[in-house]
């Protein structure tokens, strides 16, 4: 019976969607071939939390989006950026590896934005109900998320505010980076995300580390990490030392990694860091500084990087 149900929305959806077709539509080039979208989406999903932070840079609020990594709810930074602009949340429909296709079908969508890392089958599936939006795989960078906010600016036709949103961000760094090298604040910065089973220094190639690296810090650690990994393995804490540098971003996603965090705290090893010692360990969010991508994050965690480096 579900199956029937699933099946009959999508042929309403797509016949909706026929008649809609012979409005104005543009094409996009996306990891998934050609796709030709609406001039003006009103009813846009976000499956992905990059897309998510596109689309209200862009001044369009999404009525269903995942969950961020971690979490039981969009990240706390878009939550917040929600809250104080009035603006209504999105209703959930799944986390980002597992969607539920069938909220995201009751939210009968005009676009839907996804992640570079859709499965095809589950495309397939998506397009049915709606124009999806999926980015090419790029190899990691730091910057990665500028084209895909890009990509995301073109499907909701408001390629100029994400212009201005990534121009701005482009402005504050640069004040930054003059103004931490006239501080003199150090050289150099590790970030570690702490999971409940302990810390795992993430790669430099992560927007947040990206930020460090053009604020003026040498981010540190990508000899542990290799060439095509987000994070290292787990590091024991009599291997703590490995991330003993001029500052220390210390990033946790959820309560049990801030409860094994509090407990490490404890021991010996992580008080004999001369970065603790120097009071230079600064705690962030991981759900911001681990999982988020797009402009209103970057100029989060350059509000996180300023509050350290520049108080």
């Amino acid at each position: 019976m579900r199956h029937t149900l699933l099946q009959r929305g999508l042929l309403g959806m797509l016949m909706g969607g026929l008649l809609a077709g012979t409005a104005q539509a543009r094409t996009l080039e996306t990891a998934y071939g050609d796709v030709e979208v609406a001039d003006n989406p009103v009813r846009v999903v976000t499956l992905y939390e990059g897309a998510l932070d596109a689309a209200l840079a862009a001044g369009v609020t999404p009525i269903g989006a995942v969950t961020t990594r971690g979490g039981d709810n969009v990240a706390q930074y878009v939550t917040d950026y929600l809250n104080a602009h009035e603006l209504a949340h999105p209703e959930i429909v799944g986390v980002v590896r597992e969607i539920n296709i069938e909220a995201v079908l009751a939210q009968q969508p005009d676009l839907i934005l996804a992640a570079a890392q859709l499965p095809e089958e589950q495309y397939q599936l998506l397009s049915q109900i709606a124009p999806t939006v999926v980015p090419p795989t790029q190899p990691l960078a730091a910057d990665n998320w500028e084209a895909e906010a890009r990509l995301f600016g073109q499907a909701l036709n408001q390629e100029e505010a994400i212009d201005e949103a990534i121009s701005a961000v482009d402005q504050r760094v640069d004040a930054m980076a003059e103004a931490v090298a006239d501080a003199d604040v150090g050289d150099n910065a590790y970030l570690v995300r702490w999971m409940p089973g302990g810390p795992m220094v993430m790669s430099e190639k992560l927007i947040a580390t990206g930020l460090l690296e053009r604020v003026g810090l040498d981010v540190q650690g990508g000899e542990l990490i290799g060439e095509r990994g987000v994070h290292s393995d787990v590091l024991s804490l009599e291997n703590l030392s490995q991330v003993d540098g001029d500052w220390l971003f210390l990033a946790t996603l959820n309560d049990d990694g801030q409860a094994a965090l509090e407990s490490a705290k404890q021991s010996a090893a992580f008080d004999r860091l001369n970065v603790v010692q120097n009071e230079r360990v600064v705690p962030v969010n991981g759900q911001l500084w681990s999982s988020a991508n797009g402009p209103l994050a970057a100029q989060a965690i350059l509000d996180d990087i300023e509050n350290a480096l520049l108080p």
